[in-house]
């Protein structure tokens, strides 16, 4: 379980060395190789992890490792471009460090984001899914341990983890530009290996429509502190378990930066269409 103590030492720290004010209701989490958006937007303050006390370290291809503090169409979010993974060697509590303090900086509302490989053969490379549920395969949870029951209930109900509020708001924004938006159910493991073609056929087999190595147990955590929740993956690949071809970090990187701009339109209208 976090130090609860570590996580408000953090949001302290932020706090104190901020240029200006920043209360934002919303927060964000970029994926792998999906972080041009915010060099779009204007910022007044940016927080490189290894500054902030207690903070992992970003160690992936693709993550920036920083927070910053920005504003889209006058709407203040914070940002966090990068996250903290399993299979870096972190544990769960580490890994949902952004999470929680981002919660503790005074959120309502968290949009995370992903790179993910496609299962539903219906879906294709290089678009948008809005997860609707998650499965996670991980074999853990940021809550093992004694509850801090200031976040939260120590059984966090998860029968409606993603909101449909949220959901409905985006798929009405995909509408207006134009995107296509799957909707399908994300399932989280480990890594960093890639799957193989049998695990691939018994993912589908329960239900997934996507995977991926990150997402569950940061919406876990958000869950138990009780913010409401959007997930989108950006589908970087497809995985067809009789015909599987090979893929590396730098396709991945390579096809999130190519529907960027698709991701990139969305984040932007579902927060200048809720300001």
């Amino acid at each position: 379980m976090q130090n609860p103590q570590k996580v408000q030492q953090a949001a302290a720290y932020i706090r104190e060395h901020l240029s200006t004010p920043h209360e934002a209701d919303t927060g964000i989490i970029l994926g792998t190789g999906l972080g041009d958006w915010a060099s779009s937007l204007s910022h007044t303050d940016v927080f490189p992890f290894e500054s902030i006390p207690g903070y992992p370290r970003s160690t992936v291809q693709g993550h920036a490792g920083q927070l910053v503090a920005a504003e889209v169409g006058g709407h203040k979010i914070w940002l966090q471009q990068g996250r903290f993974h399993l299979y870096e060697g972190y544990s769960p509590a580490e890994v949902c460090m952004g999470v929680r303090t981002l919660a503790e900086l005074g959120i309502k509302r968290l949009i995370i984001t992903n790179a993910a490989g496609a299962l539903n053969p219906q879906f294709d490379a290089g678009g948008l899914m809005l997860i609707t549920d998650h499965i996670n395969f991980t074999g853990t949870s940021p809550l093992i341990g004694p509850n801090h029951d200031a976040w939260g209930d120590r059984f966090p109900d998860m029968s409606a983890t993603y909101s449909p509020q949220q959901a409905k708001l985006a798929m009405q924004v995909a509408e207006k530009h134009g995107i296509r938006l799957e909707r399908g159910v994300y399932l989280g493991l480990v890594g960093p290996n890639l799957e193989t073609p049998a695990e691939t056929r018994a993912f589908r087999m329960w239900g997934a429509d996507a995977v991926g190595m990150s997402t569950v147990l940061e919406v876990i955590a958000a869950k138990h502190m009780g913010l409401e929740i959007l997930g989108i993956s950006c589908l970087t690949n497809k995985n067809l378990p009789d015909c599987m071809e090979e893929t590396s970090i730098e396709d991945v990187l390579n096809m999130a930066a190519a529907s960027s701009g698709k991701l990139s339109a969305l984040l932007s209208g579902i927060l200048t269409e809720d300001a």
